[in-house]
């Protein structure tokens, strides 16, 4: 690559392989946005990353499409006992269960997980509207929200619940930043975070338990486990 003035930039090795196949629809003289990630290599080149610039300037659109709470148009990929799963910009991206809207998880509410995999199944290729609930940087996941993404509004739901209540629910969505609780008969959505386990418990999908609601902000709901 030309940096003009600067000096010649380079795509090679694993970065190359990354970038295969975006490199294939190239002709010299295209213009192309790529990250410095060394300003000059034994042969004096620069050398380049595309994917970086790409995912650097994905995490910038996906946290000014959160600020503004965009609606997102995505294609479900796949599902898992705990959600389904996409694609936005190459990131991977999850949304749990209790985040689906009414029209598709009343449907296999109350049911058993693998009656709900297998329903839920049927969305595998078609489009949901979501919006983005949580971008989890350190695994470079994003968190989707069909809920937020309709026209049911989270806020007049929430009016039932305050600060300090202690709600029973049961466990949706593992994740490496916390836990997802599905609780009370709107099928609410909450997040314990792992900072407020200990690492001793023994979560997992399916599980009934009971949690404190310590914070309320944003259409979001925290929450810390009751042991």
């Amino acid at each position: 690559m030309d940096l003009g003035n600067f000096k010649m930039g380079i795509i090679y090795g694993r970065e190359f392989q990354e970038a295969r196949e975006s490199l294939k629809k190239l002709k010299i003289g295209d213009e192309l946005l790529a990250e410095i990630i060394e300003l000059e290599n034994e042969d004096g080149y620069v050398e380049l990353s595309i994917k970086k610039a790409s995912d650097d300037l994905a995490w910038e659109t996906l946290r000014e499409k959160k600020k503004k709470r965009e609606n997102i148009a995505v294609k479900v990929l796949g599902i898992n006992k705990g959600g389904l799963l996409f694609k936005i910009f190459s990131l991977p991206a999850f949304l749990p269960f209790s985040q689906l809207s009414s029209e598709h998880y009343s449907n296999v509410k109350g049911q058993e997980i693998i009656k709900i995999v297998r329903e839920l199944q049927k969305l595998i290729g078609k489009d949901l509207t979501v919006k983005i609930f949580a971008l989890d940087y350190k695994n470079k996941s994003v968190i989707l929200s069909e809920k937020l993404g309709k026209t049911e509004t989270v806020n007049n739901l929430l009016k039932n619940y305050k600060v300090g209540d202690v709600v029973e629910g049961e466990i949706t969505g593992l994740t490496d930043f916390g836990a997802f609780i599905k609780f009370g008969q709107e099928n609410l959505s909450g997040l314990i975070s792992s900072l407020e386990l200990n690492g001793s418990e023994n979560l997992e999908i399916g599980k009934k338990t009971k949690a404190k609601i310590i914070n309320i902000s944003n259409d979001k709901v925290y929450l810390s486990l009751i042991y």
